[in-house]
């Protein structure tokens, strides 16, 4: 007789039991260096302590305590920031314990506003990211990319059923395919499925890979688009087209065709509709504007590199955006 089956359901309760043992461990410790860092925080704002003070205590945990580490004043000073970083915004304080304290540092060190910190505790919840994983999108200015696609989704996007907003990105990367300086459509595509795990991780994962070349077949001529995907929580095939050149105007039709195609022949009935990406080596945005402007399809544009970007320059142009946008408002009034 094949066990087997039953013990694969012993495997999967060990665990099941040790992910909500590691979660339990972590939901205390950031607990713990919450209230240390509340602790500290208050006793240095009532001018009790100094800050040699917390040199001190490092000293005398480490001689009371010799099976406890992490406490040194480096890290105590660390339990301090993070209590007056999220300290007038409570409400954050559970989705604090979900992440690791690993990750819970490079969110509150390195973000700089709450709307960004608030960002990527979100996505390291949903998405499970590991600290390599959080490390990764931090220095890739993956807030800023996909903020600045949120305020140019177009009217025909904004008027889906699905809500798409932090879903896609203005600017994709791709610095883990080590392209030639001249590369063809065709390794770009090979290059993204030899890599998948990475092209996921940088898409999202709710993004679920249906095929390469994926056939579609109108008035008996097959077409075939070059990638396609299922994103779960739009309930929607989203189709990419990529483009080793400038994003021109024409490139347009082709993507409203397959999109077309995929609504009438692929989408089933319980599904929304089909949402496109035209994924190009750059772009210029007043061009893409004004090639959008009388287009009915949901269509985005957006453009690749493959190297990193300078998270400073993307941090600008967001800042910019905001700027604006303040000024409308100002002008509304």
């Amino acid at each position: 007789m094949d066990f087997q089956k039953d013990f694969q359901h012993i495997i999967q309760l060990i665990s099941a039991a040790k992910e909500r043992a590691y979660q339990s461990v972590n939901h205390e410790l950031v607990a713990l260096y919450w209230n240390i860092g509340q602790y500290i925080h208050l006793r240095i704002e009532e001018k009790v302590w100094g800050k040699s003070i917390v040199k001190e205590l490092a000293t005398f945990v480490g001689e009371q305590a010799f099976d406890v580490k992490g406490f040194s004043a480096q890290n105590l000073w660390r339990m301090k920031q993070f209590y007056a970083t999220y300290k007038e915004h409570s409400e954050i304080y559970p989705l604090l314990r979900q992440t690791s304290w690993t990750n819970n540092l490079l969110i509150f060190s390195q973000s700089k506003s709450m709307d960004e910190r608030l960002f990527y505790l979100h996505l390291c919840i949903n998405e499970r990211w590991s600290k390599r994983e959080l490390e990764r999108q931090l220095d890739s200015a993956y807030f800023e990319r996909t903020m600045i696609a949120n305020e140019k989704l177009s009217p025909v996007v904004r008027e889906l059923p699905q809500d798409v907003k932090n879903v896609f990105k203005d600017t994709y990367l791709f610095e883990f395919l080590n392209l030639p300086p001249l590369f063809k459509e065709k390794d770009l595509k090979k290059g993204l499925l030899s890599q998948l795990k990475s092209f996921i991780l940088e898409l999202g994962n709710d993004f679920v890979f249906m095929g390469e070349e994926y056939r579609v077949q109108v008035g008996n001529k097959d077409f075939y688009i070059d990638l396609l995907f299922y994103h779960r929580e739009l309930s929607c095939l989203v189709a990419f087209e990529l483009k080793i050149d400038d994003f021109k105007p024409e490139y347009l039709g082709k993507i409203d065709f397959y999109l077309e195609a995929l609504d009438r022949d692929v989408r089933k009935a319980h599904e929304n509709p089909s949402i496109g990406v035209l994924l190009c080596k750059s772009k210029n945005d007043q061009i893409v504007e004004y090639a959008m402007s009388r287009n009915i399809s949901p269509l985005l544009v957006a453009e690749y590199e493959t190297k990193f970007l300078n998270k400073k320059l993307l941090s600008k142009k967001w800042n910019e955006i905001l700027d604006n946008l303040a000024l409308d408002r100002e002008e509304d009034f």
